[in-house]
């Protein structure tokens, strides 16, 4: 099934936050019309209500997916809105951290389709990342449904199986956040530097920005581009030999961040 059928027969979407909201951008603009998303989600926006989705009216009999993008904490409270669409053709997908596919078989029925993935925040401006896995009832053709609308907002990744999950959260559920937290870090110490809070930020950003588009549209690796801006014995070799550092540089520093957010995965789905 493609977004034209999604189109037809419909879509629900339980949440609709800031990943709900990009995802919802996302469908729109691919041409999925506003009268085939049925929307539950208690604290709607403006721009939701404007949107022209069906908002909190109930859900059609036998939508063609159900997209759960409630939180964690509060999937068990949310699920029973939607068990009677278990054990049948629509197909579940959830973006929801630590919540296992096992998990969904229990509230909804074990033969139903369920595809877990794992997007991240840059789907907001088009530019998310999505890893994706299925059970033996979603199959390839739930698989590919699944990756046609996570493709609405970004790249999709087909994962081997549901082992990954909590590594693709660490990677690049969690990433954006080090990356914003390397913007901070970069502007502190253009501060320390002399420079004033507002142009240290400015330049930092900028410079991420513009890091990231570069290696986004570059057939480069990431180590050339690296090895490009480093010139023998200059400023950026100086600064590579303290972030590049066997035991205290960035290597080993982000190998313990990312093990520490796949293992909180884990205990979350245990």
């Amino acid at each position: 099934m493609t977004l034209d059928g999604v189109a037809r027969d419909g879509l629900v979407l339980l949440g609709c936050g800031k990943m709900g909201t990009a995802l919802l951008t996302g469908w729109l603009a691919a041409g999925v019309p506003p009268a085939s998303v049925w929307v539950i989600e208690p604290q709607p926006t403006d721009w939701l209500r404007a949107s022209g989705v069906h908002l909190n009216e109930g859900i059609p009999p036998a939508p063609a997916v159900a997209l759960l993008a409630v939180k964690p904490q509060m999937m068990g409270a949310a699920l029973p809105a939607l068990q009677a669409l278990g054990n049948g053709k629509t197909l579940f997908v959830s973006i929801a951290a630590g919540t296992s596919i096992a998990t969904f078989e229990q509230a909804l029925g074990d033969r139903t389709p369920i595809v877990r993935t794992m997007p991240n925040t840059p789907a907001m401006v088009g530019r998310g990342i999505t890893g994706i896995c299925a059970n033996a009832h979603a199959g390839a053709e739930g698989l590919a449904l699944a990756a046609a609308l996570m493709q609405a907002v970004g790249q999709v990744v087909e994962l081997e199986g549901e082992h990954q999950i909590d590594a693709v959260t660490a990677v690049s559920g969690s990433g954006p956040a080090y990356v914003f937290h390397l913007i901070e870090a970069m502007a502190a110490g253009g501060v320390a530097q002399g420079l004033s809070p507002e142009v240290a930020m400015q330049l930092a950003r900028a410079t991420v920005c513009g890091a990231g588009e570069l290696a986004h549209q570059s057939p480069d690796t990431a180590s050339q581009l690296r090895i490009n801006v480093t010139s023998p014995g200059g400023t950026t070799a100086a600064a590579l030999s303290v972030l590049m550092e066997a035991e205290t540089g960035l290597p080993p520093l982000m190998a313990r961040a990312i093990k520490a957010a796949a293992d909180r995965g884990r205990e979350l789905g245990a």
